[in-house]
């Protein structure tokens, strides 16, 4: 990267987001302007203290500044990141909580689901005003969105402003490498094809060093699945069920995505986690292999728990006069960890290919043109192209179709403020399963996050 790059971070107050990136940029070794935005004063305070103490302490060539207001600090940017998440965890909490009232569970509840559809409107206006803002003050900057539901976020950006808004996740990523490690073979001999929507990429092509790799992760399958069934057999006669307590790992070994695997050819990515919201009919009531979702496995309290563990950990260390670990320092995985590996590879037009969320233009055909779809990129000094590949299978594109007509109805709702489309978002999402709840659900979820959604308010 040049030393004329000038980054803006805003939604900097995300606290792992925001430590990743700094330390990868501090690795590139060259000289860099930071600004850090967050409309939270507390939250920024906290991430200006932390990254000034990682500056200081390798003498990092980064200038940094911040501010509560980014029109301050936009112009002249030639990198936006935005991790925005309006309301934060209290707001989160409330997508998933008030569902469960409902009997609905979710393990995520950021991108499908009630929780995905509610947290949709009050994040689309928030980056839409974003976007306006980059457009008018720093039109030529590359903009790269890392806030859910990724694919409502990027679609309603572009539908209401044309800023090109390029969407990144770390999900296919991570799913690759959890693939290679299954496989016991190097990342870097694994190759694949995964196209989708985000946070259910599917995985239609999978080989290691050009030999098909796809009857192996069947075997697999097949493994995970007996084992599964093995032991709801035995809690039946008495048996404990397995727990490992993560928020984030599963406790069976994701048998819910090998079935998916053995039914569509596909395998899901990112894992059970995300991937069972965006199959509802089987997990009434969250039902989940004799446990339930977001309670006794992948735990929503646990995610959020921490989150605001690693939130105040920053904030401690920031403030104090202790010297940061080195723990700031390494390479961590998460959101962040290729965008600096992909901003490079722009500036310096190098060829290689990543998993990005852009616009249908063709390169998946029987998937709606102009819909936001996870699929491979190469990155060009023009920044992250598609790549024409074949129609998906009938199936797996089945499994697509009315989730992209969901991102419509719920970006209309978000920008045109209807409440009329946020139910028809509910219904199309297929989480609620009686005609009488989805009023009272729609209701609730606006009653909830009226403090962010200003027409709700009247």
């Amino acid at each position: 990267m040049a030393s004329t790059e000038k980054f803006i971070l805003i939604g900097a107050g995300s606290a792992m987001f925001t430590r990743g990136l700094v330390a990868d940029l501090m690795r590139t070794g060259e000289e860099i302007d930071l600004a850090l935005v967050d409309l939270d004063p507390e939250a920024l305070d906290a991430a200006r203290n932390l990254v000034s103490k990682m500056i200081a302490a390798r003498q990092a060539p980064i200038h940094l500044t911040a501010s509560l207001d980014r029109r301050d600090v936009l112009k002249g940017a030639t990198v936006v990141i935005t991790t925005i998440g309006v309301g934060k965890r209290r707001a989160w909490e409330q997508d998933v909580f008030v569902p469960r009232k409902y009997g609905i569970y979710m393990p995520v509840g950021d991108t499908v689901g009630p929780g995905g559809t509610s947290r949709a409107l009050r994040m689309i206006p928030a980056m839409v005003a974003i976007a306006r803002d980059v457009l008018d003050l720093a039109p030529d900057a590359l903009f790269i969105n890392y806030s859910n539901p990724m694919s409502p976020v990027c679609r309603g950006v572009r539908k209401a402003t044309g800023a090109e808004v390029i969407g990144l996740c770390h999900g296919t990523h991570d799913t690759a490498g959890y693939l290679a490690r299954l496989l016991g073979v190097p990342r870097a001999d694994l190759s694949y094809t995964a196209v989708g929507i985000n946070h259910m990429t599917w995985f239609t092509q999978l080989s290691v060093k050009g030999m098909d790799a796809m009857p192996a992760l069947h075997m697999h399958a097949q493994q995970v699945l007996a084992k599964t069934n093995a032991a709801l057999a035995a809690a039946k006669q008495g048996a404990p069920l397995p727990h490992n307590g993560s928020p984030f790992e599963s406790t069976y070994g994701h048998p819910f995505s090998y079935q998916c695997l053995e039914w569509f050819g596909a395998f899901p990515a990112p894992l059970d986690r995300h991937v069972t919201e965006f199959f509802p009919q089987f997990f009434r009531h969250g039902q989940y292999y004799g446990k339930t979702l977001g309670v006794d496995e992948f735990t929503f309290e646990g995610t959020i728990a921490v989150g605001d563990k690693i939130y105040e950990e920053m904030r401690q260390d920031a403030a104090g006069p202790q010297p940061l670990t080195e723990e700031y320092f390494k390479k961590l995985g998460g959101e962040h960890e290729q965008a600096i590996e992909i901003i490079q590879s722009i500036r310096q037009g190098l060829t290689r290919l990543y998993s990005a969320n852009l616009p249908n233009t063709g390169q998946a055909p029987n998937l709606p043109m102009q819909a936001v779809i996870e699929s491979p990129a190469v990155t060009t000094v023009n920044g992250l192209i598609p790549i024409a590949l074949p129609p998906l299978p009938t199936g797996v594109g089945g499994t697509l179709a009315t989730r992209f007509q969901w991102v419509e109805a719920v970006v209309e709702a978000a920008l045109e403020g209807s409440r009329d489309k946020f139910i028809q978002a509910l219904l199309l999402d297929g989480a609620v399963d009686e005609p009488g709840m989805v009023a009272a659900l729609a209701d609730d979820l606006l009653a909830a996050q009226a403090a962010y959604l200003p027409w709700a308010q009247k």
